[in-house]
């Protein structure tokens, strides 16, 4: 990729600049975190995430970590390159590239030093304003095409949690929850979110 190029993707992520792959991505010298869904690239906020993100990260990391420790399934916060093939595995054959807040997976023949090749079982993002279309719109699309059994979406100041489930290869969304909610995951065993526990401390905005 010529820098030129390279510059002005990163400036407008959203506009047609041709598609790329996992090699293509691995080459590149960016300052800022990129994912690449469908061949395109989503460039991450520049500025570093809020500190209500990485403290939600922190608590749901920790308790998923604690529940798993000496368990087939590992959990993984980002960064993290978690690849979704749609055919072949081969680095020039894949055009899916994202890093989830949040992801656990439970089949070792999908990790490898890269990261995640294949489908993650649970996937969680957190939303804040720089990225609510791209977790809402483009990650949605791939994570059910690909086979993600769960995809959580915690919203941190209206507090609120949404949980798609893959049934029959399509998304099906639960209720909203909220304050008072306890949330457990029908694919990883045991796994079970208190929301008054995790939003305290959080003010609306």
């Amino acid at each position: 990729m010529e820098k030129d190029e390279e510059k002005n993707l990163l400036e407008e992520p959203y506009s047609e600049y041709g598609s790329y792959t996992y090699a293509d991505y691995l080459t590149w010298e960016i300052d800022h975190m990129v994912e690449l869904i469908k061949g395109k690239v989503f460039r991450q906020a520049a500025a570093a995430p809020r500190r209500i993100h990485q403290e939600l990260v922190l608590k749901i990391g920790s308790q998923l970590r604690n529940l798993l420790k000496g368990k087939t399934c590992k959990v993984y916060i980002a960064p993290f390159d978690v690849r979704l093939p749609v055919k072949s595995k081969k680095h020039k054959d894949i055009k899916t590239v994202v890093q989830p807040d949040i992801c656990v997976v439970c089949d070792p023949e999908k990790l490898d030093d890269l990261g995640c090749v294949g489908a993650p079982d649970l996937i969680m993002e957190i939303l804040s304003p720089s990225n609510n279309k791209k977790e809402l719109q483009n990650k949605y699309e791939v994570y059910e095409e690909s086979g993600v059994k769960e995809y959580w979406i915690i919203h941190p100041y209206e507090k609120t949690l949404l949980v798609y489930t893959l049934v029959e290869r399509k998304y099906v969304p639960s209720r909203l929850f909220t304050l008072g909610d306890h949330v457990a995951s029908k694919c990883i065993e045991g796994f079970v979110l208190d929301l008054d526990e995790l939003f305290e401390g959080i003010e609306s905005i």
